[in-house]
């Protein structure tokens, strides 16, 4: 008999996220052997216990698959959507139900790591990860170098939605660099947080808008497929996404 905690269990059958799996418990829609469970801390053996999850029988740990996906714009990065807009879910079909790891806003467009390896998940989008995300940004205007200067060190953004009042935040220095001049120029920007429209609001703060964002990097993965477009991830990227969140010996992460 093997037991493991709950939002394991729900994380490894490809239910959802470990994060949103205790959000469920918490919720009171998880049940074992017909008694409703909302500890966190609650083990169970997933091979011999009866779990629920709204109703619904779990059957069992599914096998882990990752893909990337070019996600096009007018997309969002949920399971479902309350105003029926398309979703990340309908571009990969068939097989084992996987999730995105991250979001990309409505807007923005390009790399999405998805998967059912909801271990895997957390470790990428922990603050603590420190894993870097690429993106190609297009602005309105061409920005002054003291205000890119500003982003590379890190610049103070609104916490929340614009006009929603949760006050300010310090956001993360990212590294900067002009990918293509125009009158309305490209930007190549790494990133190792991922805070909502983190990168329109840096830009903002600066006094552009951005037209376009494309991420091009997550990690050691680059995007090579087109809009749309999925391709699941060879064994040696999922070792090197591993790899990249992995403790290395002495308290830093392996290069």
């Amino acid at each position: 008999m093997t037991e493991e905690r709950l939002q394991k269990i729900l994380a490894a059958a490809g239910v959802c996220s470990r994060r949103k799996a205790e959000e469920l418990i918490l919720a009171g829609r998880v049940q074992v052997n017909g008694k409703i469970v909302t500890e966190l801390g609650t083990k169970a053996d997933a091979a011999r216990d009866h779990i629920r999850v709204d109703g619904k029988l779990l059957h069992g740990a599914e096998r882990p698959r990752y893909y990337v996906v070019n996600k096009p714009k007018g997309y969002v990065t949920t399971a479902r959507d309350p105003q029926g807009r398309p979703t990340v879910m309908q571009l990969v079909r068939g097989g084992e139900r996987v999730f995105p790891v991250g979001r990309l806003d409505y807007a923005s467009e390009g790399l999405l790591l998805m998967t059912n390896d909801g271990d895997l998940a957390n470790a990428l989008t922990r603050a603590a990860s420190k894993v870097e995300k690429k993106y190609l940004v297009k602005v309105s205007g061409r920005p002054m170098e003291g205000g890119l200067s500003q982003i590379r060190a890190g610049l103070m953004i609104e916490r929340g939605k614009p006009g929603s009042h949760e006050g300010r935040v310090l956001a993360a220095p990212a590294k900067v660099r002009l990918f293509r001049d125009a009158e309305n120029p490209w930007y190549e920007l790494t990133l190792i947080e991922g805070r909502n429209r983190e990168i329109r609001k840096m830009f903002e703060e600066i006094g552009h808008h951005v037209e376009k964002i494309r991420r091009i990097g997550y990690g050691p993965l680059v995007l090579d497929v087109e809009p749309g477009e999925v391709r699941e991830l060879t064994e040696a990227e999922v070792e090197k996404l591993r790899r990249s969140v992995r403790p290395a010996k002495g308290g830093s992460r392996k290069k």
